[in-house]
């Protein structure tokens, strides 16, 4: 991931932000921390870095977004259903204010948008409270990124692999979730 945003600037790190909110668990702490690097050498500025990343999670949310309307109305799994029915609540309750704050957590910032469309939030609100989320969320990773400066490659070089098996132990974890449920 350092390496596409190294490689390709602010477009790397658009084209990494977009699938982690189009529902793709693509960790955006690391891309950018990697753009914070990029700002720190001084391949990129700070305002480019964060732009960048809040297009990007924007462009993949609405992809999300567009899903969650379209399955409004279908017949979903039981397991979807009944996560959906939950969301659906969740956004009656408390409005677009729910994607802004789903939006400075892990993990439930990559998924919010799919319950967001499906419980068919105001598009104008979604979009305000996404941009203003996500851009909060870039400024602080790339903030930390900086931060970080020249001990990025040893922190990257030590958290690697661990990061890389934690992901995956977390993806056959909801692999096998989803399939006693189903």
């Amino acid at each position: 991931m350092s390496a596409a945003v190294t490689q390709l600037g602010s477009l790397g790190v658009f084209l990494l932000m977009v699938p982690e909110s189009a529902c793709i668990p693509v960790p955006s702490e690391v891309t950018l921390l990697a753009a914070g690097f990029a700002v720190h050498e001084g391949w990129m500025p700070f305002w480019l870095a964060v732009a960048a990343a809040t297009a990007g999670n924007l462009a993949g949310s609405l992809i999300a977004y567009a899903l969650g309307r379209a399955a409004a109305g279908r017949r979903l799994p039981a397991w979807a259903s009944a996560g959906l029915a939950r969301c659906d609540a969740l956004f009656r309750r408390h409005g677009a204010r729910a994607v802004f704050l789903a939006r400075l957590m892990p993990l439930a910032r990559t998924f919010v948008s799919l319950p967001a469309g499906h419980a068919r939030v105001g598009l104008a609100r979604f979009i305000a409270m996404t941009a203003l989320g996500c851009a909060i969320w870039a400024a602080a990773f790339v903030l930390a990124g900086m931060a970080l400066g020249g001990g990025w490659r040893a922190l990257g070089d030590r958290l690697g692999a661990p990061l890389l098996a934690l992901g995956a132990a977390i993806v056959v974890a909801a692999l096998a979730s989803a399939r006693r449920s189903a």
